[in-house]
């Protein structure tokens, strides 16, 4: 008679266990971020206000407008950083896309009916944003001009048309559907938080399920092996900063709609803000992770420091320093994610 052979088990190893959770921490970073400053907040407006600050439709309100116009070029952005690149000109494609806005809806309504007048201005906000985006697609998959060098350049470009197409100065918008639909609310909630909402979720669904958000991330990873598995990475890298645009275009319509005007500068400060949303998010700068959900709590994020600095009377240039810790921090955490993660596969 033989006795089986008997398996033992080798015994668990605590420090992967360990590691494991702390990369499902350091995951999280963003919303524990988000956690830690609304305790933050709230319990500094119940010292020194006596009341809440996140339990307040009128803040909770604020916090998500201030969100939206970030997030959606943010959201933009999360497709480029994750394929390794980055997108410099997104500000100022946004601030020539809200002139043109304001320009078309203007001359629009003085012959069509206000809506279909606002439907065009849309349309032409887009279009006009994904030019520009194309020539980035072009100069960087073509060219082989390096992202941030060809993105300055156009950084540059747009700028200057969109200050000549405004005059030097914004262009005001007389168009009460626009207006209405920039500051207006249903239920309660702004008309232009749940046009956010729907867009990223949309932008969700593509990056998250479907093929070209799959072939993103294998770029981003290693461009080598995404080629030799068969993806075309010029014609990917080309339809990424066209959409990059196209979201830049939309950001800038949706601001000239909240201010009825459009403006050249309207985008300028929101260029860190939208690498910021996304690192903070989670994505790494050397491309291949990141998610439009972790970029939606970088963006909330950095809208809770600027509502919630707001709030307490502190002065907002500590905004900026804010902002630049937390993406300061997540950076050292990807880091130290990249260096401990591949030194344990390495052993």
């Amino acid at each position: 008679m033989t006795n089986a052979p008997v398996h033992i088990a080798p015994p668990a190893d605590h420090g992967d266990v360990r590691l494991t959770t702390l990369q499902r921490i350091a995951n999280l970073r963003a919303w524990l971020f988000l956690a830690f400053l609304i305790i933050g907040f709230e319990a500094w407006s119940r010292i020194d206000f006596g009341g809440s600050f996140i339990i307040n439709p009128y803040n909770l309100q604020s916090i998500a407008i201030f969100a939206v116009v970030p997030l959606i070029i943010a959201t933009g952005q999360t497709f480029v950083i994750i394929s390794g690149g980055i997108d410099l000109s997104m500000g100022f494609i946004m601030g020539l896309a809200a002139v043109v806005a304001a320009h078309t809806i203007n001359w629009a309504g003085e012959t069509m009916s206000l809506p279909f007048a606002v439907l065009l201005g849309l349309f032409a906000a887009v279009l006009v944003a994904m030019i520009p985006g194309y020539v980035n697609g072009l100069l960087i998959s073509r060219l082989r001009v390096p992202p941030f060098i060809g993105t300055l350049g156009m950084f540059g470009v747009a700028r200057g048309v969109a200050f000549l197409l405004a005059g030097g100065t914004t262009v005001p918008v007389q168009n009460s559907f626009f207006s209405a639909l920039g500051n207006g609310k249903i239920w309660n909630v702004p008309y232009i938080v749940i046009i956010a909402a729907v867009f990223v979720l949309l932008m969700h669904y593509l990056l998250s399920q479907t093929k070209f958000g799959q072939h993103n991330y294998a770029i981003g990873a290693n461009e080598q092996a995404a080629r030799r598995a068969g993806i075309n990475i010029r014609s990917h890298i080309l339809r990424l900063y066209v959409l990059s645009g196209a979201c830049a275009g939309l950001a800038g319509f949706i601001y000239s709609a909240r201010f009825s005007a459009g403006a050249a500068q309207a985008g300028e400060p929101l260029l860190l803000d939208s690498v910021a949303a996304v690192v903070i998010g989670g994505a790494s700068l050397f491309g291949g992770s990141g998610t439009i959900l972790g970029t939606v709590a970088g963006a909330l994020v950095i809208a809770v420091i600027q509502y919630g600095l707001v709030f307490i009377n502190v002065k907002p240039f500590w905004q900026f320093i804010s902002v630049g810790v937390v993406i300061i921090i997540s950076v050292l955490i990807d880091q130290a994610q990249r260096q401990y993660g591949g030194g344990r596969q390495s052993e």
